[in-house]
């Protein structure tokens, strides 16, 4: 008997109320006592007291950017998955979150972070755009697991290489040693500055995939099912292109590289979807975005110092949860 779906209103409205939940207690967690209430009446009320300052400049922009940046790689994920009808297509996966690395530190090496405000997300957009487009013309369309992973590790192995090699030559010290901790990934010290300089770029790419949802659906049923249904092929792969580049870019600019959000979102909620890929994009983004609140609330929690690095934590729990899933799709094509 086939397994019953949930309403998607329902679905969608309890992935939002754990996304606000969990935010509401990332801003309440932290290492040192805290009057919560006493901190918002000093903020709502412009009094420059520690409590108001450690919400406004420390608390409450870490957790805008775990829900920014969750939400962009889970819609970014559910969106490759539809694109290249590939479960294991994911940022981090394809090599789209090293490249966008490779990108914002080669801004770091050359001095132009300092150089004007937009440097640093348009270093990262630009990386992963050229490995969006590069992943697309080496795979195509319905490529197989075997080429698509085959083709994610030769682009993160690329980066991975180029980001050494920009480190290796770097003259200064302190600067390879903190661009080697903001690769792990982190939400650690990201102030409303970082917020507001990436929300537009990443709102925009948003925009961009969610207004592809019916597209991919008739895309799941083939190239000439789609073009029959009127889509505009060409139109809707520039769009999934560009909204990717743009909102992961953006993300990784800020953050650093945080993998397998958009790996292991997607494919727990594609069943209560339906598989449909339309449907799954905005539940991919709020699930993408309490996995990566949830994961920085962990990092707070663990009894370990220095705190764990999100992008260390994300990818010691996604690696298994990859491997289980290649093994699986191994049996199912056996």
């Amino acid at each position: 008997m086939p397994r019953r779906e949930p309403p998607y209103g329902l679905l969608l409205a309890v992935l939002i109320l754990a996304t606000g939940g969990l935010f509401a207690a990332s801003v309440a967690i932290g290492y040192a006592p805290f009057d919560l209430g006493a901190a918002f009446a000093d903020w709502l009320a412009g009094r420059e007291t520690l409590p108001a300052l450690i919400l406004a400049d420390l608390r409450l922009p870490r957790a805008l950017m775990g829900v920014l940046t969750g939400f962009t790689l889970g819609l970014a994920g559910a969106a490759l998955q539809g694109l290249l009808r590939n479960p294991l297509a994911e940022p981090g996966v394809i090599g789209v979150s090293s490249a966008a690395a490779l990108g914002a530190v080669l801004v770091f090496y050359s001095g132009l972070a300092g150089a004007f405000t937009l440097a640093l997300p348009l270093g990262g957009i630009a990386g992963a755009l050229v490995a969006t487009v590069l992943l697309y013309a080496m795979v195509g369309r319905g490529a197989g697991t075997t080429t698509l992973v085959l083709a994610g590790v030769a682009i993160s192995a690329f980066a991975g290489a180029l980001t050494a090699l920009a480190l290796n030559l770097s003259p200064n010290p302190y600067a390879v040693v903190e661009i080697t901790f903001w690769l792990m990934g982190s939400l650690t010290d990201r102030s409303m500055d970082h917020v507001m300089l990436a929300l537009p770029l990443m709102a925009v790419g948003w925009a961009l995939l969610l207004s592809s949802a019916r597209a991919l659906d008739g895309l799941s049923l083939g190239d000439d099912t789609a073009t029959s249904m009127g889509f505009d092929l060409k139109r809707l792969r520039l769009k999934l292109v560009t909204g990717t580049a743009l909102s992961v870019g953006a993300a990784v600019a800020v953050t650093g590289a945080i993998g397998f959000i958009g790996l292991v979102v997607p494919h727990v909620l594609r069943p209560f979807v339906g598989h449909r890929p339309g449907r799954l994009l905005l539940v991919s983004g709020f699930g993408g975005a309490a996995l990566l609140l949830l994961a920085d609330i962990a990092v707070r929690l663990l009894a370990v110092q220095p705190e764990l690095k999100l992008g260390v934590l994300t990818a010691v729990v996604g690696a298994p949860f990859l491997f289980s899933l290649i093994y699986r799709l191994r049996r199912e094509g056996a």
